[in-house]
């Protein structure tokens, strides 16, 4: 029988209020996340969580390339957004939300360490270069469905469930667990569509709790 993982994707300090990258009422999906959170402890299904962890040199921030921050260049051969430095390894910016339920999560997969690519997707590098380890603890548990919901809509929750769904998962996303970085507006709605599009199931929290009661 295949089980049931719920992924929460980036849910660190730099991407709330008051980070490096913050993304707007980011701190909103803390809430959505414990109730989860509490809905699976309550059903014995597994939490897990992805954690952006770059080194201080990463190519994709603007410091490092010289440029202004949410500007657009190449790196290593493919079109990179330039960032402002956020979630470098072993700082504080880089820690989950200290209001979610930590104690919960059976495994933290960390990624965008190589300085040549960022990662977006919390399975694989921007051009599938490498891999986590998220694929292959997932099959050791025999997870077959994923709940994926967290930071940001538009690009490491989205491409996290593209990858998600290439390999094979069933996925569910909680929409009022996300929220995007809308560089353009409506960034976020055209990924939840692409997310849609591509196979997965969007619910509401709401929703989510009153079909799986």
């Amino acid at each position: 029988m295949a089980h049931r993982a719920l992924l929460l994707v980036d849910i660190q300090n730099d991407f709330c209020a008051g980070g490096a990258l913050t993304v707007a009422d980011g701190d909103a999906t803390v809430e959505v996340a414990n109730q989860l959170i509490k809905w699976c402890r309550a059903r014995g299904e597994i939490v897990i969580a992805s954690q952006d962890w770059h080194p201080q040199d990463h190519g994709s921030f603007a410091r490092v390339q010289g440029a202004e921050p949410f500007t657009t260049g190449m790196l290593d051969g493919l079109e990179q957004t330039w960032w402002p430095d956020h979630c470098v390894q072993n700082t504080q910016g880089a820690e989950l939300h200290p209001l979610l339920k930590q104690e919960a999560i059976s495994a933290c997969f960390q990624k965008g360490e190589n300085t040549l690519i960022d990662s977006y997707s919390a399975f694989f590098d921007n051009e599938h270069r490498q891999e986590t380890q998220l694929h292959a603890w997932l099959q050791h548990y025999h997870v077959g469905q994923l709940i994926i919901m967290g930071l940001a809509t538009d690009y490491c929750v989205k491409y996290t469930v593209l990858d998600a769904l290439k390999l094979g998962y069933q996925v569910a996303v909680i929409v009022d667990g996300c929220r995007g970085v809308e560089m353009q507006d409506g960034d976020s709605i055209r990924a939840f569509q692409d997310m849609a599009f591509a196979g997965a199931t969007l619910y509401t929290l709401e929703d989510w709790l009153e079909v799986h009661n």
